[in-house]
Order: structure tokens, then C-alpha cells, then sequence
């Protein structure tokens, strides 16, 4: 069965509550088809399919999401797989395991945290680029300890 489900009359939460506005929870629930959610969706079932996030996309650790996503912000706990497009920020937690590819300008991976994919930038103005001064971390440790 494929389910279809547009969320754009959901209302605007302040910006200071850090409830994400939509939460679908459910270890035998299973939703596949192209979702569009406004805000910030927290997702602790399956999913398959598109998703349009319009800010944070957190998957639980009991989270499996199989589908291409576009997003602003996305923190992974569980499990994921395909194209994620991400105009933000990228995390993969300790217990987060992602196979597919990326597409962001910030991708952190804690340790423990699994991906096997491609990471490509995506695309910010080259004059935001050439603000952001790149240090490996073995040059900033031999700078201090001088």
C-alpha cells in the first residue's frame, strides 16, 4: 500500500521550543510515498520513498528510512539509505549507520557513527567558501603546543 501526504497548512512552532513539530513513532509502522513536512519531523518508524523537510529531520535510533531526502538540518540515530541533499548541517550519531550519498557543507560523524557513500559539497557561494579557513588537526596541535 502506498500513502501520499502533504503537510503544508501545519502551523509555525517558536523558533525557542526544541519539540520537533511532527513525530511518527511506531516499530510496526511502516509509511511509504512522497512526504512534504513544513517543519521539523522526528521519525522512529519506517519510510520509504521522497521526503521534503523544511528544517530538522531527526531518524531514532529505531528509525529505518529508505528515501531520497532534501532537508535543511539532519541528525541520524538509526538507520538510513539513499540521496540526502542537506542545506545545513549533517550529523551521524554514535549509533547512526548511513549508506548512500551526501550532499552538504557540514557532515559530522561521531564515533561509532557507520557511513559508506559519497559526500559532496553543496555548492555554497564561493565568497562563503573561501571565508572558512580548513586546519588539519595535526597543524593545530603542533601550533599549540609551541
Amino acid at each position: 500500500m502506498e500513502y501520499t501526504q502533504t503537510f503544508t497548512d501545519v502551523p509555525r512552532i517558536d523558533a525557542r521550543d526544541a519539540t520537533p513539530l511532527l513525530s511518527v513513532v511506531g516499530t510496526s509502522a511502516r509509511l511509504q510515498g512522497t512526504f512534504e513536512i513544513a517543519e521539523a519531523i522526528t521519525i522512529e518508524c519506517q519510510v520509504g520513498g521522497e521526503l521534503t523537510v523544511g528544517s530538522r529531520l531527526v531518524i531514532g535510533q529505531s528509525g529505518v528510512v529508505t528515501a531520497d531526502v532534501r532537508t535543511v538540518d539532519a541528525v541520524i540515530h538509526g538507520h538510513y539509505e539513499g540521496n540526502l541533499i542537506a542545506t545545513g548541517n549533517v550529523e551521524i550519531a554514535a549509533t547512526g549507520h548511513v549508506m548512500g550519498n551526501i550532499q552538504t557543507d557540514s557532515l559530522v560523524i561521531a564515533k561509532g557513527g557507520f557511513f559508506n557513500g559519497n559526500v559532496a559539497s553543496s555548492g555554497a557561494a564561493p565568497a562563503a567558501k573561501a571565508a572558512r579557513s580548513i586546519h588539519l588537526l595535526e597543524e593545530r596541535r603542533a601550533s599549540v603546543a609551541r
